[in-house]
């Protein structure tokens, strides 16, 4: 690539990720917020969200470390929610050029989100293939955005009124409602799997007995059990999968011929 080509490709990676880095701003405030209200030190919780960039892990690790959980129980809460990681990086090895060696491949994997993911994977449909210069630019605002959150939310929870603060901690849940309510909806299977998650959480917190397991393990059994029950009365195979996989290239596509950015 040429300078021009490289600023060029900087540029749009960054603008891309734009959007997504003010987006975190709002939910990693709510986690620097809750995570000083639970005892932990402001600089801590900035760390965590440095570092790790994993949403959802991160508030599911502070309910266990709240809970004085125990090593392991961290790490198993921390496999179930953050595996879908792993399926990303699979999909994003099929779309990277051939300039990526294991090291530009570690680089990037660090801001692998759900988001970042998705924006990516955009940008490569039709068959193009995604440079490291553009996903640098891409990485540089979410990780901005929610580290940058974070601060503002552990230092806003020693200034704020608890009235205030009571209510941004909703913030989060409604964040989660907001996803999951639409695709159960409009799909059967997203909102039985749901319904059952729900369903086993409320068991594990009204039963007797049940309701002493710590929250970590609630976690995990809540959301290895409704995938299994999803997995088993939703099968996917194959051929449906590689042709959901191919209607969606189609339509993103087809969005972008319409800006004359495509070039399937």
């Amino acid at each position: 690539m040429t300078p021009e080509e490289k600023r060029s490709a900087f540029r749009t990676g960054f603008f891309d990720g734009l959007p997504i880095g003010l987006g975190y701003i709002s939910v990693s405030f709510t986690f620097g917020m809750m995570a000083v209200e639970k005892g932990m030190p402001a600089w801590a919780a900035i760390l965590i969200s440095f570092t790790n960039l994993t949403s959802a892990g991160q508030f599911a690790g502070l309910d266990v470390i709240a809970a004085s959980g125990s090593m392991i129980e961290m790490a198993l809460v921390q496999l179930v929610i953050n595996l879908r990681y792993a399926l990303m990086s699979l999909s994003w090895s099929q779309r990277l050029h051939p300039e990526f060696n294991w090291v530009k491949r570690m680089i990037i994997a660090f801001a692998d989100t759900d988001e970042v993911f998705a924006v990516s994977s955009a940008r490569a449909a039709g068959g193009k293939k995604l440079r490291f210069i553009y996903m640098i630019g891409l990485m540089i605002m979410p990780i901005v955005g929610w580290t940058g959150g974070t601060v503002i939310g552990a230092l806003a929870s020693a200034i704020l009124p608890d009235v205030v603060r009571s209510a941004l901690g909703l913030a989060i849940y409604g964040m989660f409602i907001a996803i999951i309510v639409p695709p159960a909806r409009d799909h059967r299977s997203v909102a039985v799997v749901v319904l059952a998650a729900v369903a086993v959480s409320c068991l594990f917190h009204f039963t007797p007995i049940l309701n002493r397991l710590s929250s970590g393990f609630v976690i995990i059994i809540c959301g290895v059990g409704a995938s299994a029950l999803g997995a088993w009365l939703f099968p996917l195979t194959e051929e449906a999968a590689d042709t959901e996989i191919e209607l969606n290239d189609e339509i993103k596509c087809a969005e972008e011929k319409k800006g004359d950015r495509c070039d399937c």
